[in-house]
């Protein structure tokens, strides 16, 4: 499979990411599994095994498979045929891995590889926005009449919004500091002191990261310790830990790793303006919503999905059956 041509930044972000998401990277998903998102999911696809006994199920923007878990455990035995489509190669192959039976589809969500009315069930989980308002035609096309369509689309200003742009600004403060360039040059110096250098090199990258040490401490101030899922508070401690002992270590293992974080760090603030940009307002939502039922929806549900426990939106959720 190959990633589709003119990836944006984000994009290749997001493939960063998933590539990651396999091998245990830093960063979570965030939001997906919010038990009011399942419950969303559930409720979903418990009218769907009422309706239908194998339904074509296609998924828009999959990530590594969060709506077909859910519809899997919903259906309870429906013989579903699941189509998934991602723009992030490393994404599908992840999908494909965890359900074999799945047919994965490498493809911008803007230009759909499927032919029109050519499934029972339509869905899309923090992902079809990423595409552009365009996107949403696109997968308005792919139910057959009596079909259905669900989707769950970023809040702007939601809590996942929130969330997504405090880790966004704790990161660009990170970037804006130097710090993991300051710290690779700074072990650098120290390494080679180990190896008996001289000492004032060392000392003196040394003193230009103290700025940056305290810059971080400034961000785990204005924004707590956890956010951007508490990257920054895990590289503030294993880079002190690392430092006190430094000549207990391998170079090329900690040097490798840091530049490994710097690469991973600058994906992780793509995913999260991205995530930003992406997010609908009220006035796009329900002209989203319009659209639907002028293309020949009728609308089952279109809201903001609560959080109950702190009455903040986490989600605007769409339902609507296609005539």
């Amino acid at each position: 499979m190959a990633t589709p041509p003119g990836t944006s930044p984000a994009a290749a972000g997001w493939d960063t990411y998933w590539h990651g998401a396999a091998a245990g990277a830093a960063f979570s998903s965030g939001g997906t599994s919010h038990p009011v998102v399942l419950s969303f999911w559930a409720e979903f696809f418990g009218r769907v095994r009422a309706d239908y006994s194998q339904p074509r199920v296609v998924d828009i923007a999959s990530g590594s498979g969060a709506v077909v878990h859910c519809a899997r455990a919903a259906l309870d035995g429906a013989q579903a045929v699941f189509t998934c489509v991602d723009i992030s190669e490393s994404a599908i192959a992840a999908l494909v891995n965890r359900f074999p039976d799945v047919r994965g589809i490498v493809a911008d969500a803007g230009h759909l590889p499927l032919e029109s009315a050519s499934c029972d069930v339509a869905t899309s989980q923090f992902g079809i926005e990423y595409a552009g308002l365009d996107a949403f035609d696109e997968i308005a096309r792919l139910p057959a009449p009596g079909g259905r369509l669900a989707l769950l689309v970023h809040h702007r200003h939601g809590g996942i919004y929130r969330q997504c742009a405090a880790s966004l600004d704790a990161i660009r403060m990170l970037e804006a500091a130097d710090f993991v360039p300051r710290v690779i040059a700074t072990f650098e110096a120290g390494f080679a002191a180990c190896r008996g250098d001289s000492r004032s090199e060392y000392q003196a990258a040394a003193a230009r990261l103290n700025p940056a040490i305290r810059a971080v401490e400034s961000i785990m101030v204005k924004h707590g310790r956890d956010v951007a899922d508490g990257t920054v508070v895990r590289l503030y401690r294993d880079v002190a830990a690392i430092h006190k002992r430094l000549g207990n270590y391998e170079p090329s293992d900690v040097l490798g790793w840091l530049r490994g974080m710097q690469k991973e760090l600058e994906a992780y603030a793509e995913r999260m303006a991205s995530m930003c940009d992406a997010a609908i307002d009220e006035a796009t939502f329900a002209r989203l919503r319009d659209g639907l039922q002028v293309k020949g929806y009728s609308i089952d549900r279109a809201e903001a999905l609560q959080n109950a426990a702190t009455g903040v939106p986490l989600a605007w959720a769409l339902i609507a059956a296609k005539s």
